[in-house]
């Protein structure tokens, strides 16, 4: 129920379920629609069930997550890192007998009434492997040779974005995608890159690299900041990435040659999709926690943070740490020249 990049890293984990437990009911409880989206075709879930309980009344969640005890599940996993006590709360209004969650510096004993089993996070693991972690308490084990993140898209998804190159003859270029967005709850906005600068690096690639067209990737809610890069842009060499979704959105990006974004969904689908040339801008919430993960990629240092990312932002519900004004500086000291410089030397 956390954000979309949180469920593309509980995959592994839903397939150690299905292979540990083959004749199993696995269901899965998102908040997004994007989170739905991304779960749809993955054989490993039986059902998924999208709730937005941000926008709904409290009376109107209470009654949906109560309606999901006649469902009589044994077990549920809030996976890493749901820290707030709401995912708990969730877990316990739809009633498994066993319920599952780590341990964050937010936890009192409301939370552990809540649950009936936790165990540590690690903030030297993966969240990926914090996950695999549960496995020893539900008497399983890892079963898979490899832990992967998963987006099973169709070929009809993969047709749509062949179409989509074909169409706007972008078929065999050398494709940038990037993402100008965050997730937009608390205060995240603020570990953005700034607009100005991502305009920046699309006009000097377009004026010094004309032979790498840009694709902006984002939903409606980046709508108005793609207007904004693209009126000071080429658009021959510039454009959106439109899709109706977020699967059509993933298998586009799977045909970029590299991928710019700090850590967001987006970036985490990158590295699903095994996108070349994966290039992140550290902002104050990465962390070895939420690196991509099985895909190589190339950091660009943020020289205010410098490797205190812990200090800025932990898994404890709350915001990233320091005023509007100093995260704002933060991610500005990431200099366009540096940007652009990655870019090029990869691509």
């Amino acid at each position: 129920m956390a954000g979309i990049g949180d469920t593309l890293i509980a995959t592994p984990l839903i397939h150690e379920l299905r292979a540990n437990f083959p004749a199993a009911t696995i269901d899965v409880l998102t908040m997004w629609a994007g989170s739905k989206d991304l779960l749809e075709s993955n054989p490993h879930v039986n059902r998924v069930f999208q709730k937005n309980l941000l926008k709904c009344g409290k009376l109107e969640a209470v009654r949906f997550l109560w309606s999901l005890r006649r469902e009589g599940y044994k077990l549920s996993i809030n996976t890493h890192p749901q820290s707030r006590i709401h995912y708990r709360i969730a877990a316990w209004l739809a009633g498994a007998e066993v319920r599952i969650s780590h341990e964050y510096e937010c936890f009192h004993w409301l939370d552990r009434w809540l649950v009936t089993g936790t165990l540590p996070q690690n903030y030297t693991l993966h969240s990926i492997e914090n996950n695999a972690a549960v496995l020893p308490l539900i008497g399983a084990q890892k079963k898979l040779t490899a832990q992967e993140m998963e987006f099973h898209l169709t070929p009809a998804e993969e047709k749509f974005a062949d179409d989509f190159l074909a169409n706007h003859q972008l078929a065999g270029q050398k494709l940038l995608g990037i993402h100008v967005g965050s997730g937009g709850t608390k205060n995240l906005p603020l570990k953005r890159w700034p607009l100005k600068n991502y305009a920046g690096v699309v006009r000097r690639l377009n004026q010094e690299r004309p032979d790498i067209r840009v694709l902006l990737f984002g939903g409606p809610e980046e709508a108005k900041d793609h207007q904004i890069v693209l009126a000071q842009a080429n658009r021959d060499l510039t454009l959106e990435a439109k899709s109706k979704n977020l699967r059509e959105t993933a298998a586009l990006m799977k045909r970029c040659s590299a991928f710019l974004s700090v850590d967001t969904a987006l970036m985490h689908i990158a590295a699903a999709m095994k996108v070349p040339n994966q290039i992140v801008i550290e902002a104050p919430t990465l962390n070895v926690t939420n690196w991509p993960y099985g895909n190589q990629f190339t950091l660009v240092k943020n020289p205010v943070v410098s490797g205190r990312n812990l200090d800025y932002y932990r898994y404890d519900g709350g915001d990233i740490k320091g005023t509007r004004a100093e995260l704002i500086a933060a991610m500005e000291s990431v200099t366009v020249a540096e940007v652009f410089a990655t870019i090029t030397k990869l691509i």
